[in-house]
Formats: structure tokens, C-alpha cells, sequence
């Protein structure tokens, strides 16, 4: 097995942010912030998204990753509007 330096993926992201600068600069730990948002956004629920990160208490996911997000927020609305519509 060939093992490798825990910041060479930081190096190699922080390489591709020089050589492209129209990207805004974004950490590994950043992706993973923007992967849970995007599966809550949709749909995903709150126990997928803990086993996908591989936490093992789901209050973590839930204390740090439940971002609400607009188009979260009109779901629910959107949700309770059809409901009360019945």
C-alpha cells in the first residue's frame, strides 16, 4: 500500500484554484459541507446523510451539517401548503 501525505490533497486542490482562478476557492472539508447540503437539498434524510459521512452519533450531522437552505425551506412550505390544500 502507498501511503501519502495528508495535505498533498490540499496541495494538489490548492494547485488547481492557482492554475484556474475563475474558481473560488473551496477546502476538502469544504466539498464535504457542500456534498451534505446538496443531499439535504434533495432530499436526503438526516440518517442518510450521517451514514454517508460516516458519523457515528447522529447529533453530529445534525449540529453541523443541517443547513437549512432556500430551496429547503420552500419544500416544507410547499409541503404544508398541499397538505392544508387536502
Amino acid at each position: 500500500m502507498k501511503l501519502i501525505r495528508l495535505a498533498s490533497l490540499n496541495d494538489k486542490l490548492a494547485a488547481i484554484f492557482e492554475k484556474h482562478k475563475e474558481f473560488q476557492p473551496i477546502t476538502i472539508h469544504g466539498f464535504r459541507h457542500t456534498h451534505a447540503s446538496i443531499l439535504f437539498e434533495a432530499g436526503a434524510s438526516i440518517k442518510d446523510v450521517q451514514v454517508r459521512l460516516g458519523h457515528t452519533d447522529i447529533q453530529t450531522t445534525m449540529n453541523i451539517y443541517t443547513h437549512v437552505t432556500n430551496t429547503a425551506k420552500e419544500k416544507v412550505t410547499n409541503l404544508f401548503k398541499s397538505y392544508m390544500d387536502l
